[in-house]
C-alpha cells in the first residue's frame, strides 16, 4: 500500500468492517472483461456469502472462473474545502482477493443464509427450504484482505 500511514492491519478491525458494510462489490473477470456487481451479503470466519438468483452472468463468469475480489466501505462522510482539488473523503475499507464455491447442500444453505441475514438483522425468520431450492448461494473464501482508512 502506497499510504503506509492509511492502513489496517489489525484483523479485528478489518473483521469490524466487514460486519458492519451494507453492501459489498464482487469484482470478477470473464475472457479479459472485469465485472463487478454490488451485492448483498453475509461475513463470518474471513468467509462472504452471497445469494443470486439462478441464472445470470455473474453465475456464468463464476462457473467459469471462480476468482474473485471485494470491496466494502464504511463509515464515509465528504470533506469538502474551498478549492476543488482539497476534497476528500473520510472512510474506512477493505479490499480482499479469493475463490468462489457454490452452496448446494441444503442444510449449507440454511447456515449461508442465516449469515447473510445476521448481517442485516438478529430478527428475521429464515427463508422455507422451498425458498432456498431456488435461489443460489455461494461463498467467497477469503486468501487475503486489506483495510485503508481516512480520518
Amino acid at each position: 500500500m502506497r499510504r503506509s500511514e492509511k492502513e489496517i492491519k489489525d484483523p479485528l478491525i478489518l473483521d469490524e468492517i466487514m460486519k458492519k458494510a451494507q453492501v459489498c462489490r464482487l469484482a470478477v473477470s470473464y475472457q479479459d472483461m472485469p465485472y463487478i456487481i454490488p451485492m448483498n451479503f453475509g461475513y463470518a470466519d474471513r468467509v462472504l456469502y452471497f445469494h443470486s438468483a439462478q441464472e445470470g452472468l455473474k453465475l456464468l463468469i463464476l462457473q467459469e472462473n471462480p476468482q474473485a475480489c471485494f470491496e466494502v466501505e464504511i463509515n464515509t462522510q465528504l470533506v469538502t474545502s474551498k478549492q476543488a482539488c482539497n476534497w476528500s473523503m473520510r472512510y474506512q475499507s477493505v479490499v480482499g482477493f479469493g475463490e468462489v464455491e457454490f452452496i448446494n447442500d441444503l442444510a449449507a444453505k440454511r447456515e449461508a443464509m442465516g449469515i447473510i441475514m445476521k448481517q442485516y438483522s438478529n430478527d428475521l425468520p429464515l427463508p422455507t427450504d422451498n425458498a432456498l431450492a431456488g435461489v443460489t448461494l455461494f461463498k467467497l473464501n477469503v486468501n487475503t484482505m486489506t483495510g485503508k482508512q481516512s480520518q
